[in-house]
């Protein structure tokens, strides 16, 4: 046999023995578990308590918004007329009330006055005369009807004065407690109907609760909307978390606190994330259920676990993986 022919024998067979021993370990190599999870945010669904049409808009999808900036306004010619009204109710029941502390009028009170004298007077009268029949009756000059008569008329002032000084009492002192009190409560109810009235106008113009991006915009300018409909979505970049649904038979190697390195590769990194979250989905898992063998149907677990540092550039929606088999 010629030597080239050996040779090529020879590397035939290691070529042929390389290539069996890559098969089997391909074969026999283990596949690693990879669990994948997605990033989601907490949004936030910006509506008002009015109806009405948009008057303006101030942003649109995309933009990155503070605090306290206002993003959009609505008309609500309605509610400032309910307004209107709700404040000259408010007047009418503070002139009410301020009547009723005030009391009667300057006039009322003299007038009051005049005849409070005027009785005092009639009494001082009929008390002399009383006086004068008094003596003439015991002197037996008069009958005893004439000195009844005086009595009975001295009797009569006297009543009539105390009637006239109470009306002058009454009109100094004015409005009774209860009047007063009734008075100040309705002033109360008519200014408790103008805050709230005020609170939904300023309900019209809504501002941002948090710093966040625009995700949509679903309402334009121009356009009517119903009471608490979500005109805008914001999200806040800030509150990330990463979720995955996992086979309970998965779960030993991890629980609340524990450490995951996991791949983005929207990002084309890694990343560290901590568990937060672990709580068992409604339904049982239907790919597993094995009770022919004498097992048991496995359960899915949904688990959620956040950054433990700030990620540049992770988003809503990215996928993220993990493999399962490098926890320990």
């Amino acid at each position: 046999m010629k030597k080239s022919n050996v040779i090529g024998l020879t590397i035939g067979i290691v070529v042929v023995i390389v290539t069996v021993s890559l098969i089997c370990w391909f074969a026999i190599k283990p596949v690693p578990t990879l669990i994948q999870g997605e990033v989601e945010v907490k949004s936030i669904k910006i509506s008002s308590k009015l109806a009405g049409r948009i008057e303006q808009m101030d942003v649109k999808e995309g933009q990155q918004v503070k605090k306290g900036e206002l993003l959009f306004v609505l008309s609500t010619p309605e509610v400032e007329a309910k307004l209107r009204q709700a404040e000259a109710a408010r007047n009418a029941a503070g002139a009410q009330s301020a009547k009723a502390s005030r009391g009667a009028r300057i006039q009322e009170i003299e007038g009051a006055l005049n005849m409070w004298k005027k009785a005092q007077a009639g009494v001082e009268l009929a008390q002399k005369s009383f006086d004068r029949v008094k003596n003439l009756y015991e002197s037996g000059v008069v009958p005893a009807q004439k000195y009844d008569e005086a009595l009975a008329n001295l009797k009569a002032m006297q009543t009539t004065e105390s009637a006239a000084k109470a009306q002058y009492d009454m009109a100094v002192e004015g409005a009774r407690r209860e009047d007063r009190e009734a008075a100040a409560a309705l002033v109360d109810q008519a200014s408790g109907a103008v805050s709230e009235v005020e609170s939904y106008i300023s309900d019209a113009m809504q501002y941002s609760p948090i710093d966040g991006e625009v995700s949509s915009v679903i309402a334009e300018k121009g356009e009517l909307i119903g009471s608490g409909y979500p005109v805008i979505t914001l999200l806040d970049m800030n509150d990330l978390w990463i979720t995955f649904n996992i086979k309970e038979d998965l779960l030993p190697k991890i629980r609340i606190g524990s450490v995951l390195k996991a791949y983005v590769p929207g990002l084309g990194g890694a990343i560290e994330l901590k568990v937060d979250y672990i709580a068992v989905q409604a339904e049982y898992a239907t790919w597993s259920a094995t009770r022919t063998k004498g097992d048991f149907d496995i359960r899915t677990f949904e688990v959620k676990a956040r950054p433990v540092a700030k990620v540049d550039g992770l988003r809503p929606g990215m996928t993220v993986t993990v493999n399962w088999d490098e926890i320990r």
